[in-house]
């Protein structure tokens, strides 16, 4: 009796020994699909779940059942932005604080820095699969014999497909890239179609039981305004009463959404945007750059919905983590800086197999010459437009300023994560303040490796951001602050608290005295009563300014902002 007794309980400290303890459990969970969205030069209330009258179904549908961020930031503008995204780190720790040329120190190198890595370099040492299709922009664009050593395949990606630069036509990109070689486009091209395409290629075909990362960087809605006619005639008449009404129709929408507090003021229209009025010249034109804006944000969010269905085609979705977000807020830019361009009769097509090498092509593949805003018209692939000042003023709605600049209209963009298996109460709102350098903490704690201290025999700086779950638990977030500088303009963020200076034209690249502050340059407002940046507190609250203004100076010594690069 006592012998089987004593059998008995060895057979139990067996069993019991070779079960796993609920954490050792939780560390064996296979870790999710991380799809990281971004688009392009688009402004904060453009999708519809963000207040816009633009068709986006798709991405109201994962707001609906995820979470939307209210409060998320960029980098104002796409280089920096994709830095920042990519590295977890500020622009300027990756190398890139302004555009992708060297300005003569590390922080302004215009290449993505060494001592950085990116989300799919940490990924794939957690055994991530890692896919890229779309825009890169983080290295110089060189046509004869590149230095490919920050090219996608060889920072992290498995498979690549899309631009190494940042901009192009629509239907004949320049630098369009398959893994590591310059490629032509393929018969009738589209931007966003054909990288949509690839995305869902490289979900159908991923194999084995590991986990996939993959970068979706669509060129949408940057310019030139380009998209098929049957999306643009979509819209047609949608926007004949204006910019005007369409940023008070916007902001209404905003309020009843709880997007925007009704405390806080519709900014006025720009001292620079015209009123709209029947009179006004080139009306159409006008319209039809709207037009064909909102067709290719809704051509983009027909992609991200059958990046969607791939993913429930292959039983993928539940435990896939989408990031949605844009790189700055809606562009300004006229086009006026475009020159020297060739005679018609000097134009000559591209043959099929040749690689698009001009940002604006001199002739569309068919021959046509490429004419430049109101010389041409946009939608087709002989038009080059943007939509300009007037139009970015009301995808910005409610904010001040544009892409380039700090306000919030610069650097505010939506936000959208969606997971079904982990979150369950979807619809929900995240105030909380967050920014790009947030992503790659996030896919760390999701990847379940730890973030490298060294990687290919180079140290690694720290992520400076911090990890968003607690968020999407419904738990809070602690930090000090957020830090931006771009083109001299410089920004704090600590709690409600936003201290802002803009730059002026003559000290946009250098200050005349890198270790002193221009405290009458800086402006204070709380974003709690007043986001849209309306009322400027420095003037009551001055030694909260000095505070800010000092945090802001340590961090552009740390980060490599100060001193200045000298202007080239």
């Amino acid at each position: 009796m006592k012998r089987t007794a004593f059998f008995l309980i060895l057979v139990f400290l067996t069993i019991f020994q070779s079960c796993e303890s609920p954490k050792e459990i939780h560390k064996k969970e296979i870790p999710p699909n991380i799809i990281l969205i971004l688009a392009d030069d688009m402004g904060y209330s453009d999708i519809g779940c963000y207040g816009g009258e633009i068709n986006t179904p798709a991405l109201d549908q994962l707001a609906a059942n995820g979470l939307r961020f209210t409060q998320f930031y960029n980098g104002a503008r796409c280089c920096p932005s994709r830095a920042s995204l990519l590295t977890g780190l500020y622009p300027q720790q990756a190398g890139i604080g302004h555009m992708e040329y060297d300005r003569g120190t590390p922080a302004f190198r215009g290449d993505l820095s060494s001592n950085a890595v990116t989300i799919a370099e940490a990924l794939k040492g957690a055994g991530y699969s890692t896919y890229m299709s779309g825009k890169w922009h983080i290295t110089p664009y060189v046509i004869e014999d590149p230095d490919k050593s920050n090219w996608p395949r060889q920072r992290g990606f498995d498979k690549f497909y899309g631009m190494i630069s940042g901009a192009g036509s629509h239907y004949d990109p320049r630098s369009l890239a398959e893994d590591n070689e310059y490629v032509p486009p393929t018969e009738n091209f589209y931007s966003t179609t054909a990288f949509t395409d690839y995305a869902v290629k490289s979900i159908e075909g991923h194999k084995g039981e590991n986990p996939f990362f993959l970068y979706l960087s669509y060129p949408a809605s940057h310019w030139p305004m380009q998209a098929p006619t049957e999306a643009i005639a979509k819209y047609k008449g949608q926007y004949d009463n204006g910019w005007d009404e369409m940023r008070k129709a916007r902001f209404e929408r905003m309020k009843k959404m709880g997007l925007a507090n009704s405390d806080w003021e519709l900014t006025p229209r720009d001292s620079f945007v015209k009123p709209w009025s029947d009179k006004l010249a080139d009306k159409e034109w006008e319209l039809a750059n709207m037009e064909t804006y909102a067709a290719m944000t809704t051509l983009m969010d027909e992609g991200i919905g059958q990046v969607v269905d791939a993913l429930k085609a292959k039983g993928q979705l539940e435990n896939t983590i989408i990031f949605y977000l844009q790189d700055n807020g809606a562009c300004a830019e006229e086009l006026d800086w475009i020159k020297n361009r060739p005679d018609e009769k000097d134009v000559a097509a591209l043959a099929a197999d040749e690689v698009q090498t001009e940002m604006i092509p001199f002739a569309s593949r068919d021959g046509k010459p490429v004419k430049i805003m109101k010389e041409g018209w946009p939608g087709p692939s002989d038009g080059y437009t943007a939509y300009g000042l007037n139009w970015a003023n009301a995808s910005n709605t409610p904010f001040r300023e544009y892409k380039h600049w700090v306000h919030e209209g610069g650097i505010a963009t939506p936000l959208i994560v969606h997971w079904p298996s982990k979150i369950k109460t979807g619809g929900e709102f995240r105030k909380n303040p967050t920014h790009l350098i947030d992503i790659m903490a996030t896919c760390v704690e999701l990847g379940g490796k730890a973030y490298p201290v060294n990687y290919n025999g180079t140290s690694i700086q720290p992520m400076e951001g911090k990890s968003l779950v607690p968020l999407m638990e419904g738990k809070g977030l602690e930090r000090e602050a957020i830090y931006w500088e771009h083109e001299g303009n410089r920004a704090v963020r600590m709690d409600k608290w936003k201290l802002i200076s803009k730059a002026s034209k003559k000290n946009s690249y250098i200050w005349d005295k890198t270790d002193e502050l221009e405290l009458a340059n800086w402006e204070l407002f709380d974003m709690e009563t007043d986001r849209t940046e309306m009322h400027d507190l420095a003037g009551t609250h001055p030694d909260l300014v000095s505070k800010m203004a000092e945090m802001w100076l340590e961090w552009g010594k740390r980060t490599g902002i100060i001193p200045r690069p000298k202007k080239k």
